[in-house]
């Protein structure tokens, strides 16, 4: 059976926390920085920690971001409730360090999840298994720099119990306090062994807790979608997947990294991602104030003007033809094909390998401007009712869009 992501093409990732306010990413500067974000940097541990002291979002406004997301045509988001620092981005009972003893004291999460459920917009939840701030994981100090991905220093047998109940414990409130939610969304499995982290009994409680709630790969052992990262895998996954990825270089807001992706690379991304049966998971990093960084904005307003008029040949759509029947992303929905052109065409473009007869019409999706073609096949196949054989499409300049144009046929299978 199928489930709602495997359809939903587009949806919003959230990387936000109180290091924020130092214009820097999230959690790894803490540990010195990591191979895979160059703009990452290096910060003394109690310097990164002490922002948890002073975070007081009076900018942030969650239903600015749902209408947003709303407008993209984005069908689920995903805010970091805990990210690798342990700070809780929600009101916790198990310790102090969270946005409710924080300037701020409301909470995020809450206000995230009621914005966003407003908007129609799925609601996901990321949480870190790795808290470098709790005492018994235990926290990570300057003498643990430089970090080492798979040498993390070990908690004693009780402390590692300690640890596992209050983690569970914040599950269980994620799960508990905030109505039905689509997607918990686990990361940081690495420094640990499924066996320590009990990700069967991790499991077995979500499942109680929240039934058809999608889990993601990153609980090892288990996951209803896998999540390539920051980069379209050549063959698509064997289940449901999606692929996260930044505008820039970095997760949180980080005024070192101005490496931004032009709007064509993220319009180009959604539509090779869709055509191969995936969701783009794309992240924005709010400012430590809640707004949204003036350079993602501009971005994102071309593409949701993109979408505006293409949305129909990405959003609920399956994998379109085989790369041998076109030289582009396609996807299908119904009775239309949709073709992606990515590259500006000579004149003409050809789709092999379809039943010609069967072809209705052939327009520009955006505009709905009827487009020019002719059909051929092997002078044998032509003898059959229903011949299979290629159409050649003529594309005018005038109907180029400047940062993807989308092609519909019309087919009656």
């Amino acid at each position: 059976m199928k489930t709602w992501i495997e359809q939903a093409r587009f949806g919003m990732f959230i990387h936000w926390g109180h290091s924020s306010q130092q214009g820097c990413e999230l959690s790894w500067p803490l540990v010195g920085g990591v191979f895979s974000l160059p703009f990452c940097g290096n910060i003394p541990v109690e310097e990164y920690h002490s922002t948890a002291k002073t975070f007081n979002p009076q900018q942030y406004h969650p239903q600015e971001w749902a209408n947003l997301a709303k407008r993209l045509g984005m069908q689920y988001a995903i805010l970091t409730t805990k990210h690798h620092d342990g700070f809780a981005m929600f009101h916790t009972k198990q310790l102090d360090f969270s946005i409710q003893n924080a300037p701020y004291k409301k909470d995020i999460v809450r206000e995230f999840v009621e914005a966003m459920r407003l908007e129609g917009i799925r609601i996901g939840l990321y949480f870190s298994l790795i808290d470098w701030h709790h005492p018994d994981y235990p926290a990570f100090t300057e003498a643990d720099k430089p970090y080492q991905t798979f040498q993390h220093r070990q908690p004693t047998p009780e402390q590692w119990q300690r640890y596992i109940n209050f983690m569970f414990a914040q599950v269980r409130e994620l799960l508990t306090n905030y109505g039905n939610i689509d997607v918990i969304w686990f990361d940081g499995s690495w420094e640990r062994s499924p066996e320590q982290w009990q990700a069967e009994k991790l499991y077995n409680i979500i499942r109680s807790l929240q039934p058809e709630i999608l889990i993601s790969d990153r609980l090892p052992g288990f996951g209803d979608f896998t999540t390539p990262e920051q980069f379209i895998p050549p063959q698509p996954p064997d289940q449901a997947w999606e692929t996260c990825m930044t505008i820039n270089e970095s997760w949180g807001y980080n005024t070192a990294d101005t490496n931004f992706k032009s709007p064509r690379q993220l319009i180009h991304t959604l539509c090779e991602v869709a055509g191969k049966g995936g969701n783009l998971l794309l992240n924005i990093s709010p400012m430590g104030d809640g707004q949204i960084q003036p350079e993602l904005l501009e971005r994102l307003a071309v593409v949701e003007t993109w979408m505006r008029s293409n949305k129909q040949s990405i959003i609920g759509t399956q994998p379109g033809l085989e790369p041998w029947q076109f030289y582009g992303p396609s996807t299908r929905k119904d009775n239309q094909i949709y073709l992606h052109l990515l590259w500006k065409p000579y004149e003409t473009i050809s789709v092999r390998g379809i039943p010609i007869k069967k072809v209705q019409s052939v327009s520009v999706l955006a505009s709905g401007t009827p487009l020019q073609y002719t059909t051929r096949c092997s002078i044998i196949e032509s003898f059959n009712p229903n011949p299979i054989g290629e159409i050649t499409i003529t594309v005018p300049e005038s109907v180029i869009d400047p940062y993807a144009t989308v092609i519909t046929i019309d087919i009656e299978w």
